[in-house]
């Protein structure tokens, strides 16, 4: 099911000419710097993911993405039919020295609903699956702690049911994708209020949801 069947696709789909190319598909290729790490998160809808990242301190760069899957190099059509296995992702760059993995993960939780399986708010279908990919074993650890201390303190009933599983191919999204919260801020901002996304992250876990 397309995100919010045909709200987004059609918000999107009138931005494919005259777009310059965004700096974060660029980066996404370039070699990470040695005070670099990376951290890639599906939370649902990749405009939000990245919105909701590029606020924290410490963090580099994002760059929305699909990753999990089984087709090399998926289009976004291809990966909205859930048939090739792939989530909508984001990859982040942060500079451990600002921020920790551990952080990050804090604000992962936070800036998504980990109750359900394969939908995040009016999305629904696998490629809306909340995951922690994984690059490591240190951050497989490190996330596995984390989802087990929430387990134990989470503000709500629901069991967690957020995947942790190591980092595959990363294929960034195509070049409209990228920062389209800050290219297209009114039609980014129908949509994240049409989808519901803030008022169930407030619903869920009150004031620790990560403020938009």
């Amino acid at each position: 099911m397309r995100r919010a069947l045909l709200v987004h696709a059609a918000l999107a789909a009138g931005l494919l000419i005259g777009l310059t190319p965004a700096v974060h598909a660029q980066a996404a290729s370039a070699p990470a710097a040695s005070n670099t790490a990376k951290a890639t998160f599906a939370g649902g809808c990749f405009w939000c993911v990245e919105s909701d990242f590029d606020k924290v301190e410490g963090v580099l760069s994002t760059t929305s993405g699909y990753i999990g899957g089984k087709t090399t190099k998926p289009t976004y059509e291809q990966v909205s039919t859930n048939r090739t296995g792939h989530a909508e992702a984001v990859e982040i760059a942060f500079d451990p020295a600002k921020v920790s993995y551990e952080q990050l993960l804090e604000h992962y939780w936070r800036s998504i609903d980990p109750t359900v399986k394969d939908r995040q708010f009016c999305d629904v279908g696998h490629s809306y699956r909340t995951a922690i990919f994984t690059h490591g074993p240190a951050q497989a650890q490190a996330a596995q702690a984390s989802k087990e201390a929430l387990q134990k303190n989470k503000p709500f009933k629901e069991p967690i049911v957020t995947e942790i599983v190591p980092a595959t191919a990363f294929y960034p999204a195509e070049t409209y994708h990228q920062d389209y919260y800050t290219k297209n801020p009114v039609r980014y901002r129908y949509y994240r209020t049409s989808c519901g996304r803030d008022a169930r992250l407030k619903q869920l876990w009150g004031d620790q949801a990560v403020q938009h």
